[in-house]
């Protein structure tokens, strides 16, 4: 039974993607197309942020490319050199927020112990920042895309928790997308199930997939990846029929398993 995730695939060298192992495991068939493009910028100013830690409270990373952008800033020998002689160990008297696991293991990578992985979503994580941090404190420095969504500022700043946002990544529509999307139509057919994995995913696909599928459409079951990308979805006027209760293989493998009755 085929089913197609809209994301992309994991690095490649550490190995195998999870999702398609997982989803294998139950017999399903899947396959990865790739939605967005990422351009990092602004990686300069980010770096003068992260040199001066007693500036802020703490980080927030609410997605993997924030943390590259952050990996990506201390790529210079120099700046390498900088942050692991101080500004690591700096840091790390602070707090280092982040949604997934995912977004933890790279922290992980940078030296920073991440908290907050298992909110699942930015709604959930600013509660859990709001119940840590002191009202009218030093900002939480936020490096984000230019897509972001704006729950998690809102209520941190409904809190009194102060917040600096830096975007330090744009996001678009991957140019092979509506092309890989189509060869996948016409050769592999109509799949059993479809999982968003964003809500821009939601965005940048939707047309494609009503093109390419036809009045096949109402035999595919949607799947999100979590309440976030379920509310985008619901907003567009597909039906979800699951939504993974924490954003992971196990879990989204699980959920497409029980839609499916299978």
């Amino acid at each position: 039974m085929k089913v197609l995730l809209l994301k992309d695939p994991k690095d490649r060298d550490s190995g195998p993607d999870p999702y398609i192992q997982e989803l294998g495991l139950y017999g399903f068939e899947a396959a990865l197309i790739p939605v967005l493009s990422f351009e990092f910028v602004s990686l300069q100013t980010f770096f003068e942020k992260l040199s001066h830690p007693d500036s802020y409270e703490g980080l927030i990373f609410t997605s993997p490319r924030a943390v590259e952008a952050a990996k990506l800033c201390l790529g210079e020998n120099s700046k390498n050199e900088a942050w692991r002689n101080s500004l690591q160990e700096k840091w790390n008297t602070k707090s280092a927020y982040v949604v997934g696991k995912a977004t933890a293991s790279l922290v992980e990578e940078i030296g920073l112990a991440p908290q907050g992985e298992k909110c699942g979503n930015a709604e959930k994580l600013a509660g859990y920042i709001c119940a840590r941090e002191t009202p009218n404190s030093s900002p939480l420095l936020f490096p984000c895309g230019s897509l972001k969504r704006e729950v998690l500022p809102t209520i941190l700043k409904e809190k009194g928790i102060s917040l600096e946002s830096l975007t330090v990544y744009q996001t678009a529509q991957h140019p092979s997308l509506q092309e890989s999307l189509k060869n996948y139509f016409s050769q592999q057919g109509i799949p059993a199930s479809i999982t968003f994995f964003s809500p821009s995913g939601v965005r940048f696909c939707l047309q494609h997939i009503q093109k390419f599928s036809g009045d096949l459409i109402n035999q595919i079951k949607f799947a999100a990846i979590g309440p976030t990308t379920a509310e985008a979805m619901e907003a567009e006027g597909i039906p979800v029929s699951c939504t993974a209760e924490n954003p992971t293989p196990q879990d989204l493998a699980a959920a497409i398993k029980k839609a499916l009755h299978l």
